[in-house]
């Protein structure tokens, strides 16, 4: 058989809600030179009936079935069983608009010097209906993205189009990289090619209360946050302490993996304001990242506004806790 151009890959997790509709998307595509990879990671809805439902009725459908594993190892597994120079990433709750594949191999075969290519999106909720956060537009180059690596996640990664052999190339993604595997992903391609977008809405993203961002929050950016300073690393010209890890080793402990001071705060310090704003944060262990930054003589801004949020969610002993650390310092 000879291979398509494009092979798409969506894990799905009790995604029955959604399925249907994300699938069907795919399917409606005005480029129809792809293999769909439909990876069902242990659902215990009917997700599974669903992908085998439609496999039976498109060729171009692959169903994987398999215990829960979660979405990093099911994401490698798509990787090193897809068949087309590029795949095309998609969730199983998010919808493409028909020209998408069509933009984004256009551009790829266009651009050899880019790596990897998203697409802007327009936000949905649950039920389909524009989401009430603003829709953003993500960097339409390389030195834009650049840029915001930095500050963010530069790209949409169920919207993202890349050439497998060079993600395969630098390990795929990484275990230790929990919730931000992504993130991660992209500042390493950032060191061997370039990214961007381009400046069309082609997807629906569906934003949830119960998605990983909101659930996993605290680990998220914490993540993130060494991610960033690895990628500072390799781009010193010091090897990356991260680039053999399998699980994150506490924050405490990573200036002893990064030989050097300070490590430690200054992810406290980059966490910090992305989750003083997350009731999941703030309830959880979040607050104990808080404390330690402020204890390191981190930046207060926005603190004593947390307290007061604190109350607001009702854990005063919470606020009273950040209230006493910040008087003391």
């Amino acid at each position: 058989m000879s291979s398509p151009s494009i092979s798409v890959a969506m894990s799905v997790y009790n995604c029955e809600r959604f399925l249907a509709t994300a699938i069907d998307s795919v399917l409606a595509q005005t480029f129809a030179d792809f293999e769909f990879l439909i990876l069902d990671d242990g659902s215990s809805d009917a997700s599974g009936a669903i992908i085998d439902a439609y496999a039976a009725r498109d060729p171009r459908i692959r169903a994987i079935r398999r215990e829960n594993r979660g979405l990093i190892a099911s994401l490698n597994q798509l990787l090193s069983e897809a068949r087309a120079p590029l795949v095309a990433r998609m969730d199983g709750d998010d919808i493409a608009y028909p020209e998408r594949f069509a933009r984004q191999h256009a551009f790829m075969q266009e651009h050899p010097d880019y790596g990897v290519v998203s697409t802007w999106s327009h936000d949905i909720d649950s039920d389909g209906n524009p989401s009430d956060t603003p829709d953003l537009e993500h960097p339409t180059d390389h030195e834009g993205f650049l840029q915001a690596l930095h500050h963010s996640t530069p790209l949409c990664h169920p919207s993202v189009v890349y050439r497998r052999d060079l993600v395969l190339s630098i390990g795929g993604y990484h275990a230790a990289f929990r919730h931000c595997e992504d993130y991660d992903l992209w500042l390493r391609l950032a060191d061997v090619t370039r990214l961007c977008s381009i400046p069309e809405r082609l997807i629906k993203y569906r934003r949830t209360d119960d998605q990983v961002s909101n659930r996993h929050i605290v680990e998220q950016q914490t993540n993130a946050a060494i991610a960033y300073f690895a990628w500072l690393e390799r781009r010193a010209g010091r090897p990356d302490p991260t680039a053999d890890l399998k699980d994150m080793p506490p924050i405490a402990s990573l200036d002893d993996l990064f030989g050097r001071t300070d490590v430690a705060n200054a992810v406290r310090a980059r966490a910090a304001p992305r989750i003083i704003y997350s009731r999941t944060a703030l309830t959880s262990h979040g607050l104990n990242i808080l404390l330690d930054h402020i204890k390191g003589g981190g930046d207060r801004g926005g603190m004593w506004r947390t307290v007061v949020r604190l109350l607001r969610f009702g854990e005063p002993a919470r606020a009273t806790r950040l209230a006493a650390a910040l008087v003391r310092q």
